[in-house]
């Protein structure tokens, strides 16, 4: 039987994965930094271990990051709690520092995982799903970008997706991705005019019901600016976990160090 302790347990796993942590490590006051890893179980997103990646679940943070920036990192850490790294003047303090090795920070992803309750969603609307092998002819379709991957994606497939639709038209759609076995991922798109009718909460809270009848542990993730998407999730049934981002490429050159 899920519990919100379970649900909680089962995201801290995984992330100790990716980040080359214990699962403790995110309960904890203190800041944690580790070695780069690739294990072979996390939410494959890249080929390459992340220069830098770091996440907290409100508390203390785990940063996994090249051995290079370890001290440097101390020091940008010293005298500041967990959660506040992901704050804008503290960002700026490690984008700098990351800049002089040819990287940045890339946007903070703010994630939720799902309640245990499968409640009724009242739809008002006719509603067709989509399992996996009736996704593909979806791809490239840009008013879709959110709820499914820009084009099948093996190591992490868009497993199962749900329609709103306005006759033959398409109002909206909720799509899965299979970030791991167990962890999907859910998206969602509302053409514009369709917007403000509760289509994305709809469909959202339908694909969550889905998935966990599936067995299936979904989450959500969305940006720190996007209302919309925020009032998505917390009306769907989802609530706020925890927050990650990561340093990718730099493509304007380096500050000096």
């Amino acid at each position: 039987m899920l519990t919100k302790d379970g649900i909680e347990r089962k995201f801290k796993e995984q992330l100790a994965l990716e980040l080359n942590c214990a699962p403790e490590d995110f309960s904890g006051e203190e800041i944690i930094i580790t070695g780069p890893v690739l294990h072979e179980n996390r939410r494959k997103f890249s080929d390459q271990p992340f220069f830098l990646q770091m996440a907290t679940f409100g508390a203390g943070a785990v940063i996994s990051a090249d051995e290079r920036l370890h001290p440097r990192l101390r020091e940008w850490a010293k005298g500041k709690r967990g959660f506040w790294l992901f704050e804008q003047h503290n960002y700026l303090e490690l984008d700098r520092l990351l800049r002089g090795y040819g990287y940045k920070m890339a946007l903070t992803h703010h994630m939720f995982t799902p309640t245990t309750e499968i409640a009724a969603v009242e739809t008002g609307f006719p509603i067709r799903w989509l399992e996996q092998g009736d996704i593909p002819p979806f791809y490239g379709r840009e008013e879709f970008s959110n709820a499914l991957c820009d084009r099948f994606r093996p190591e992490r497939p868009d497993v199962l997706a749900v329609l709103a639709l306005d006759g033959e038209e398409i109002m909206g759609m909720a799509g899965c991705s299979a970030d791991t076995p167990e962890l999907w991922q859910i998206g969602i798109d509302v053409l514009p005019r369709y917007r403000g009718r509760g289509i994305g909460k709809t469909l959202v809270a339908l694909l969550r019901n889905e998935a966990l009848r599936r067995g299936a542990l979904p989450y959500y993730g969305t940006s720190l600016s996007n209302i919309a998407s925020w009032r998505v999730a917390l009306a769907s049934g989802f609530l706020p976990a925890w927050v990650e981002a990561e340093a990718r490429k730099a493509e304007d050159g380096k500050f000096e160090k």
